[in-house]
């Protein structure tokens, strides 16, 4: 199965920070002929602090993504954190994602399943790969294009996360499309003053080994300047890095 790629800034934060990433998401996907699907999220429901920045809202982003694809011609992704999005943002995106926090909500699995597109699981720090037969089974069984599922960790006492690359071969049993989010799984939650930390230094390792895994597809937030990014700055590739490891990984 040819590996396939999500990558793109964690927020929205400015149509020019956009612009920039979906151009070199192009021009890799043109220039290497692989697929990069772009990803940006127009709200971050679920940050650590009440003062954190959370994106620019559910419309004008979703205008915005439309943008992108409209200029750069790339497929798009974005999360969903309530059921009443599921059916607009799905007439924008090529695929809709679950947050990890929110994998065994019901309705939202249903909601997201019944727009007939892709519907990317990511799965929780608290679960292990087999449980994600659940989740798996409720967005297929409610008329999702595909179901795919991601591994970005689990939850190692406070403040930590770590890999169980077991949990991919284990998901490949429930899916035929399992996604390594090489940088998620690096953060340190909350473990920053108020924001999350992560050691964006182990970001290759992690592509590199879940591709020995047996992973079908890689995720990775990716900024031009992750120090002033946004949100989840210390754990995200820079930019200029992504055509590099990309190219190791096919």
């Amino acid at each position: 199965m040819k590996p396939i790629f999500i990558a793109g800034p964690c927020v929205i934060e400015s149509a020019e920070l956009l612009d920039t990433v979906a151009e070199r998401v192009a021009d890799i996907n043109a220039r290497l002929g692989v697929d990069i699907i772009f990803k940006a999220s127009f709200d971050k429901a679920n940050r650590t602090s009440l003062s954190s920045y959370r994106g620019v809202g559910m419309e004008r982003g979703l205008q915005m993504l439309s943008d992108v694809r409209e200029k750069w011609g790339v497929r798009l992704l974005t999360d969903i954190h309530e059921s009443w999005q599921a059916a607009p943002v799905g007439e924008v995106v090529d695929v809709l994602q679950i947050p990890a926090f929110l994998c065994r909500q019901t309705d939202l699995l249903v909601a997201a399943a019944k727009t007939g597109k892709t519907v990317n699981i990511k799965k929780a720090q608290f679960l292990s790969g087999v449980d994600m037969v659940y989740p798996y089974q409720k967005a297929l069984e409610s008329g999702a294009g595909e179901v795919w599922l991601t591994e970005r960790g689990n939850s190692f006492g406070y403040n930590n996360l770590v890999v169980d690359f077991r949990n991919i071969p284990d998901m490949l049993k429930i899916a035929p499309r399992v996604i390594m989010d090489c940088t998620h799984s690096v953060q340190r939650p909350g473990a920053a003053g108020g924001k999350t930390g992560g050691n964006r230094e182990f970001v290759p390792s992690m592509a590199l080994a879940a591709k020995a895994f047996g992973a079908t597809g890689y995720f990775f937030e990716v900024h031009p300047d992750p120090d002033n990014a946004l949100s989840d700055g210390p754990n995200m590739l820079r930019l200029d890095e992504l055509e590099g490891l990309i190219t190791k990984l096919m």
